[in-house]
Order: structure tokens, then sequence, then C-alpha cells
């Protein structure tokens, strides 16, 4: 079936970001948010053409995910210029040691990936949920599941490994990696725009609200920041990243925190936010005339700079490095910061192509070519569906 359309779901907890493309095609984009408000509280939906036409914008009656999608699929309907999707791709954060490929989703796989949810408690449930809904909706519309964790899977064994009793890894404790649809995306994209850079040696940075680093060889993943959680690596829009353990024991000692309230400090109040005091957004760091603010940019610069050289050396050398996701995309001085760091790696950085947001920003004579690449996790994901169903 030539262009078959596909419908995209990727749930968070409040939230459901959808798109529909055909092909390589994207007929739509869009979000439903405020859901599971309760009583009283209205969701919303928006969603607009690849011209960026505004298709829909407007509120909905309070609901979950289940509500949210049936909205949605009613307003399609309701479009006569939106052919009705042949399949669903979800994405699902955790895959656990046994899902890396994507997979067609029966009642027996949504029951595996249930038991995933300890790994990802603040995700896989709401991956979840939307897929149980959209079964609901129309249980004949075939289902695939494509993993956050599946292009981190084919890892060596070494860059998986805690140094834990060894029980533990038989037990799941070990590190998986997360924004893999987005970096398998740059692998694929890298390799049509430099394919020498794609089949040596690259890190991706994906920054944005959530942010990590891959170090990929020849398109596969050696080596990247998160780890068993979310949580590891970059510090991030609300979350820590690496943190040493003990300074948990400490807080958990001092300040009498459990196991909830610890989770509240490295999910929602660090990061960013955190250390400046301002705000989780980039944006309203750049812009700010707050100390702590510079102070906070500066530090996500500094562990940007200090990955790329774990991952260089997990590489043995550094062929190019390209930025993507919204801070990678759109913050020029962020990428200017983080390659002043970079320069003894041999990057070498065009000020005047980084301001304009140029794809390649890399100065001539720089040993390592630096791009910026657009992610698009959603295209990744209906790829995926396509093959796997053979449509």
């Amino acid at each position: 079936m030539p262009d078959a359309p596909i419908l995209v779901l990727n749930a968070g907890s409040s939230s459901l970001k959808f798109a529909l493309l055909a092909g390589e095609a994207r007929l739509l984009s869009g979000l439903i948010d405020r859901l599971g408000g309760g009583a009283g509280a209205q969701a919303h939906i928006a969603a607009r053409s690849p011209s960026g036409a505004k298709l829909i914008d407007r509120d909905l009656p309070s609901a979950d995910h289940a509500g949210g999608l049936a909205a949605l699929l009613a307003w399609m309907q309701t479009r006569a210029e939106l052919p009705r999707p042949v399949a669903v791709g979800h994405r699902i954060v955790h895959g656990g040691t046994r899902y890396a490929a994507p997979v067609r989703i029966d009642a027996a796989i949504l029951a595996e990936l249930e038991a995933l949810v300890p790994l990802a408690p603040l995700h896989q449930p709401h991956n979840l949920a939307a897929v149980r809904a959209m079964i609901a909706a129309d249980p004949a519309l075939p289902a695939v599941a494509c993993f956050d964790t599946g292009f981190h899977a084919g890892q060596p064994r070494l860059a998986t490994l805690f140094a834990l009793p060894r029980a533990y890894a038989d037990r799941g404790v070990r590190r998986y990696g997360f924004h893999g649809l987005s970096y398998e995306y740059i692998a694929q994209a890298l390799a049509a725009i430099d394919p020498a850079a794609a089949d040596g040696r690259a890190i991706v940075c994906h920054l944005g609200a959530g942010s990590s680093m891959c170090a990929m060889r020849a398109g596969q993943s050696v080596a990247t920041t998160m780890g068993f959680t979310a949580l590891d690596g970059l510090p991030m829009g609300t979350r820590t990243g690496a943190i040493d353990p003990g300074v948990l024991l400490h807080l958990m000692e001092t300040e009498g925190l459990d196991t909830g309230a610890l989770s509240d400090l490295l999910y929602k109040r660090s990061g960013l936010l955190g250390l400046s005091g301002v705000s989780a957004d980039m944006r309203d760091l750049l812009a700010s005339d707050r100390p702590e603010a510079a102070e906070a940019v500066e530090f996500y610069c500094y562990r940007i700079a200090r990955e790329i050289g774990s991952l260089v050396a997990a590489l043995g050398g550094l062929d190019a490095l390209v930025f993507t996701a919204g801070i990678g995309e759109h913050a020029p001085a962020v990428r200017a910061k983080a390659c002043a760091h970079a320069t003894c790696f041999g990057v070498g950085l065009d000020a005047a192509a980084n301001e304009a947001n140029a794809q390649a920003i890399h100065a001539p004579g720089s040993a390592v070519r630096v791009y910026v690449i657009p992610t698009d996790e959603e295209r990744m994901i209906a790829r995926h569906t396509v093959r796997l169903l053979g449509l």
C-alpha cells in the first residue's frame, strides 16, 4: 500500500502528541494537553497543517487519555481531506531487555509492557494508557509499539553495566538509554547529509526539556548519557542529571526525604529550574539578566562538554557532532558555549553559520564536522510501523 496513512501517538502524563503521516509526507501535527485535570477542568486540542495553518484550536470537556483520543478521532472524521489511518504507531519509553525492535501490540505484549512500569514509572503508564484507549476506540486498527530504549540495545556489554552485585543486572538493573527514536532518525538523516561522517564516529546531542547525548559508530549506538532512568547524564529542564548517590543518602538521613519526596526533587524541582531559580526553559534563561540564570546556562554547556569527552573516549575519536531537539536546534548560544569547551577535540565553529541556525556550522578546517539537524521521532515511528506491517 503506497503512502499508507499512519497515526502516531506520543502520550505524556497530561498530554497526547499526535501526528498523521503518509509516506514521508506529514499531514498534520498536534497536541492534546491538560488531560486528567478533574471535574471542571478543560482539556485542549490544537493541530496544524505542515504549512503551519491552524486546523483546530479549542478546549474540550474534562478528559483523560481515552476522552482526548476520542475527541481527536471524532474531529479527524469530520475532515474530508484527511485519510483514515490504516495503523497507529505508539512511542513506548521502555522495552526492557526483551524488546528492541518495534512489535505489533496484542494482549500478551501489552501485559509484558505493563510489567516494565517499575522501570519507567513516570512515562510507561501514560504511554500504555494511550495504547489501551486506542484499542478501545478502534480494536481492528493495527497498533505498533516503538521503543525509546531500542536503539541502544546493541551497545557493548560494558556500556550497559553498573558496578553492583551481578544479581541486580540479572533483574534488569542496567543502563538502557533513552531518546532512541530521535537518535535513530538523526543517524538516518546524517547518512543522507554526510555519508562519511555517518559511517564514522559521531556524537549526537539531543538537547531539550529532556537532554541526553549518544555516541554512534557507523550509525549504531555505542554509549549514551542516560542510564537506568531518564534522570542520568546531562542536567535538564527540571531533572538533575548525574548526581552523586551519596547526596541522596545524605538527604534521606538529614532531611527525612522518602522516595516520593526524592522523586519530586530529582524529576520536578532540579535541573535548570532548580539551579537558576528562574525557569526550566532555556529561552527564559538566555533572556534573563540574573546571574543565577547565566550560571545555569554555563553549567549546562560545561556538562555537555564533559560528556563529549566521555563519549569521545568510548568512540576512540570524533568525526562529527550533531545538535538536535528544541535547544539543540534553536539555541545558537548554547551550541557556541558547548563547542568552545570542545575545541581540544578538534571542534571549530563558524560563528555566522551557527547564529543563522544553518545545517552545517563547522568552520573551514575544523577537524570535526558540526551539524544542526531537526529531529522527527514521529516520522521514525511511522517508518517503523509501515515496515513492520508491510504496508
